[in-house]
Order: C-alpha cells, then structure tokens, then sequence
C-alpha cells in the first residue's frame, strides 16, 4: 500500500511505537498501519490512498467498543491535530483540533476563564465524545457537549473538505451532532463556550443499606434542583465493597458561590446517613480525571440506557435489588434533563432529549445478559459513548427509526461506499 503525498507519521509493525500506537484505551489491535496525519491535508491523502481497506479513526482513543483500532486495516491516528484557540473572544468561540481531549480542551481554556460542557475524563477525544453526545459536569445548566457545537470541519469519504454549520451544509451538521462518525473524519470542531468560575466538586456518601431511599430521594429531587447543580449516583462498586460499597452522590456546582452550594446540596445531605462529605471547591479543570488503561487481556463490558421520568421508581427498585445480590455491575446514574430536555427533539441526531437519567453498568470480562433483562421493561434507547458493542440492536437502540432514516440520507450523499463503518454504523 503506497503512502505517496503523506507527510505525517507512518507507523508499522516493526516501529518502537506501534505497541502503544495499535491499541486505544480498552482494546488492542493489530492494524496492518496507523497513519498520524500532521494537517488536514494529511487526512485528505490518508483517505484517497487507502480507501478500501478497513478504516478506523482514533481521536482520543477512549471508545468501549475499540473503534479507534482494528486488525489488520489501518488505524487514522489524529493526535497531531490537536490545537485549541479562541477565534472569537466577544462570542466565546473556541476552535478544536478533531485529535484533542477534553483535557487539552479544558487547559487551554482555564487561562481564558471559559468552559464547555463535555464530559468527566481529561483523556476523553473530543471528537468521539462530540459526535454522540457528551454528558458530563455542566449537562444540566449547558446541555450536552453537542449542544455547543456551532460548526465543524471535516474530510469526506471522497476526500473533500466540507464545513458543516446552522447556514452551510445544515443537514450534515445536524447529522454530525450525535451521529458520529458515520459521515467523514472531523478535523476542526467550533464550539461556543462559556465563562466559568470555580467549581464545588466532591461525593457525598451513604451506608449501602440505605440504597433504596437514598436513590429515590435523589431522583426526585433532581427534577426541582437548580441546573448549576449536577450529579451522578453510583453504588454496588465491586471494588469498593460490591453490595456492601456506599452509595455516593457525586456532585458539581457550577458556581463559586458557597451559600448557593450549601442550598443546593443540603436537601441531598438530607437524604439520609451521611458518612462521607468532600464537596470542595476547585478549578474546572481539575474536575476532570484521568482515564484508566485496565491490564491487557481485561475487557471492560458497558452498557448505557435512559429511564424517562414514569418508569424511575421501578427501574430504581430493579437497581437497587440488582446492587444487593451479590453478584451486581457497577452502577452509576446519571441525571439528565435540564438544558438538555430543552433541545427540541428534532434539532439534533441525538435522539434522547426527554430522558430524565442515563444508567450505565459495567463489569470485568463478564456479559450483562441478566441484569439487562431485569431492566428491559423500564429503560429505553442506548448511550452510544458507553456501548461496548456495536450490534444491529445498539444501533437501533441508540437510532429511533426515524432519527435513522434521516442519518442515512445524510450517509448516502456523504459516504455512499461506506467507508466509516467503524462506529455503531448507519449504512448508506
């Protein structure tokens, strides 16, 4: 396979760096070449001399199911395009390389006193998480990472670069926004961010016995809760105590006001024994953490699924009697809603506007055929960022029909021959 016109790095399996270069954060793979492409003119090059032959893109590298690796193909290694800038400071604009992660992101941006609602973990690809959704610690009050995305730049399967925005290519920068990367390899995202001030971040943590009460009680207050707040339950982490770990709130406030942190938080504190409380103040950037490689030959087994507002309290219940089996994923829910309900359903190709939460299982090595069918009746849809698999049923899932007939007449125009099919794929 010739790489004529390619000036980035070309990594082969004889290089020192392919061993680190050919895995991504949970799965390894044995491309036959990883091309780290140094401009966009470097991924137009990539595309045209290698279409054809099985094609993965990795931005930060952090996909459940590997798509930012395969065996045997050829792996586009963005990391060199990875530049964050204001281009608008009276708007707040900022412009991303497609290869950056929410840490570079959220580094760069400290000094500027401005944000974007992304998600929680520095090494998280932009890209990746963008194109699917982006529920992290301002969802609440911003709206998912999407919602900020007010253009994007980007190579299509035929190798021409296309900018896709509200006025230009509308219908593609509708689909670009939580359907992937089913479209072309995005190398420039725009997004309006927002000032920001420090941070209340922290856990507030119960006894395990006190699940049930606790959970629900979280639940529905989170309906009233003021958007500054955001949180996440989790409980039943097998390594933390499995059935007998704590359930802990974690929280972020997002304001530096500690009488609006107290407000917020005390009806959560209310909830019942408090045993632990490190809410405290900090940057936003330091809110993030860092992404954990597991050790090779461990496979990390995600599932993500909504629960409108009517079916809470049972799939809370099923929740909480999964948690004390013994035999129980980690859990952890997350509240949506917010500015995220506010998003007409339509607007975007995310396709989960109405969720009040988002609950995500996870276990070691191990498939959750149980504990998905105990929750069946009472969740819907998937979270394509926390899919470890992508089957026909994911995709359905994560695409009502509707939301996919329209994705694949955007596909049809952009990647007819479906070239990036690494994804929880829309075919053309």
């Amino acid at each position: 396979m010739t790489t004529t016109g390619f000036s980035g790095d070309i990594i082969g399996p004889d290089t020192a760096e392919y061993p680190a270069a050919s895995r991504t954060m949970l799965v390894t793979g044995s491309p036959a070449l990883i091309l780290r492409p140094a401009g966009v003119a470097d991924v137009q090059a990539a595309i045209r001399l290698n279409a054809g032959r099985h094609l993965s893109v990795r931005g930060g590298g952090h996909s459940f199911a590997g798509f930012g690796t395969n065996d045997g193909g050829v792996v586009i290694d963005l990391s060199r395009l990875a530049e964050v800038s204001v281009i608008d400071k009276d708007r707040h604009i900022v412009r991303i390389g497609g290869g950056a992660t929410w840490g570079q992101v959220a580094t760069a941006l400290a000094p500027h006193n401005l944000a974007i609602s992304s998600g929680d973990t520095r090494s998280v690809g932009v890209g990746g998480l963008t194109l699917t959704g982006g529920i992290g610690w301002k969802v609440r009050k911003y709206g998912l990472a999407l919602d900020s995305l007010v253009a994007a730049e980007l190579v299509t399967a035929s190798g021409e670069v296309v900018r896709a925005d509200a006025g230009e290519n509308a219908e593609l920068f509708w689909a670009l926004r939580g359907g992937g990367g089913n479209f072309g390899i995005v190398t420039a995202f725009e997004f309006a961010a927002h000032p920001t001030t420090d941070v209340f971040h922290g856990r507030i943590a119960f006894p395990a016995a006190e699940a049930g009460a606790v959970l629900q009680g979280w639940a529905d207050y989170m309906r009233t809760a003021p958007e500054d707040l955001t949180a996440i339950a989790s409980f039943a982490n097998p390594f933390a105590g499995g059935a007998e770990a704590p359930v802990e709130v974690h929280v972020v406030i997002d304001s530096d006001d500690p009488a609006l942190a107290a407000e917020a938080l005390d009806p959560i504190r209310a909830l019942g024994t408090v045993i632990a409380d490190e809410v405290v103040l900090k940057a936003y950037a330091d809110v993030l953490v860092d992404g954990m490689v597991p050790p090779p030959g461990v496979r990390f087994v995600s599932r993500g699924v909504f629960v409108d507002e009517e079916s809470v309290p049972d799939a809370l219940r099923v929740l909480v009697e999964i948690g004390a089996s013994g035999q129980s994923p980690a859990i952890a829910i997350r509240s949506v809603g917010g500015a995220v309900a506010r998003v007409p359903g339509d607007a975007t190709a995310y396709a989960h506007r109405q969720a009040e939460l988002m609950v995500m299982t996870g276990t070691v090595n191990q498939e959750q055929t149980a504990t998905r069918d105990r929750l069946e009746p009472y969740v819907s849809g998937a979270y394509a960022n926390f899919l470890s698999s992508a089957t026909d049923a994911d995709v359905r899932a994560v695409y009502p029909p509707e939301t996919y007939r329209r994705l694949a007449a955007v596909k049809r125009e952009y990647d007819p021959g479906n070239l990036f099919a690494g994804n929880h794929n829309v075919r053309p």
